[in-house]
């Protein structure tokens, strides 16, 4: 399977790098099981939703993961972190003129050292002379995603973080829970929906590009996820009674698959490095709300699986051509689970 055949055009004023006003205002394009497209408001939504569905948001929270320093030489430094270890310890991107060895130290602001310990593939594992958490919240910066190419504002701290982030971890938010807001999810609950949640702490290897020809050779960067331990039984309760699990943004679907993955539900917390692409039989989610993602992107391959390749390539054309807004802070889709091969069709 060729990495080129999940390619679409897509012109720079499509790429939203401002928020809507309101959380609610984006629009949302849906594709039904059918394969006929609507275009419609994120609001619409609501309507769709069925009493005894079950939708599931990812309450990760994303930390100021960005610093910026200088080498015992003097060079500058940029430091991404990647995952939080424990108190001290951190994976991260190190960006400098050299790369440090093991034993560097780099400087950072109110006498904050990071100290190389090792690598790990393209990742330093750092020690901070001080809890790292709390020193983030000091110094760190919003790591907006390379595509928005402008630093994080004072809104962002907000309107990059839904209004539901529980746990910090994520390097990247769960973006289409960025589109809801506290008066909508309580419109839901009021007809009748179940909510849950699930913790996926986004990695920052989710913006790194494919850089095989074929998907199939391609690995995934691994991530950290979270299932609760009764979830399993709201969701086996929620298929008996007829409702449908809706998955709210990729890191949703990806946490919820991953737990099924080796058939029996595994609970607490995990590691995953779940590659879906068209061929993936799904095991549990039955819709998904998710946005845009980049062309030859791992998460254009897993809605592609979810919905159908071609439908869901022929969606993204509409798009464009319609003048949806792409990416983190764009517009939104409703997809609902295609026609796999083993539901009897064999075309995709």
């Amino acid at each position: 399977m060729r990495v080129d055949s999940f390619d679409f055009h897509l012109p720079e004023e499509h790429i939203a790098r401002y928020p809507t006003v309101e959380r609610t205002a984006s629009r949302m394009l849906y594709l039904p099981s059918t394969g006929e497209l609507k275009h419609q408001h994120f609001t619409d939504l609501l309507a769709w939703l069925r009493p005894k569905d079950l939708l599931v948001f990812n309450n990760t929270e994303v930390i100021p993961a960005r610093l910026f320093g200088q080498k015992s030489s003097g060079g500058k430094v940029e430091v991404m972190v990647e995952r939080v270890l424990a108190e001290h310890e951190v994976l991260a991107y190190v960006r400098a003129s050299k790369a440090p060895k093991v034993g560097a130290v780099m400087h950072l602001q109110n006498e904050v050292e990071l100290t190389v310990l090792g690598r790990q593939e393209g990742l330093f594992h750092l020690c901070a002379n001080t809890p790292v958490l709390p020193m983030l919240n000091e110094q760190g910066q919003l790591p907006l995603p390379p595509y928005m190419e402008r630093l994080a504002e004072d809104s962002d701290t907000s309107r990059y973080q839904t209004v539901y982030a529980q746990h910090p971890g994520a390097v990247a938010a769960p973006t289409a829970g960025l589109h809801f807001d506290d008066a909508f999810i309580a419109a839901i609950k009021e007809r009748g929906v179940q909510t849950a949640f699930v913790t996926l702490h986004v990695g920052a290897g989710t913006f790194q590009p494919v850089r095989v020809d074929a998907v199939e050779e391609h690995h995934m960067h691994s991530e950290v996820f979270h299932m609760p331990p009764e979830l399993p039984a709201i969701i086996e309760a929620t298929q008996k009674q007829g409702g449908r699990v809706v998955a709210v943004g990729t890191t949703s679907l990806r946490a919820l698959e991953a737990a099924k993955q080796q058939g029996a539900w595994q609970t607490g917390q995990q590691e995953t490095d779940i590659f879906i692409y068209p061929g993936y039989e799904f095991q549990v989610v039955d819709a998904l709300v998710t946005n845009f993602h980049l062309p030859k992107s791992t998460l254009l391959m897993l809605v592609c699986a979810f919905a159908g390749q071609m439908p869901v390539l022929n969606a993204y054309r509409a798009a464009v051509a319609e003048g949806y807004r792409f990416f983190s802070y764009g517009d939104a889709m409703l997809l609902e689970r295609g026609p796999l091969p083993q539901r009897g069709n064999s075309d995709d």
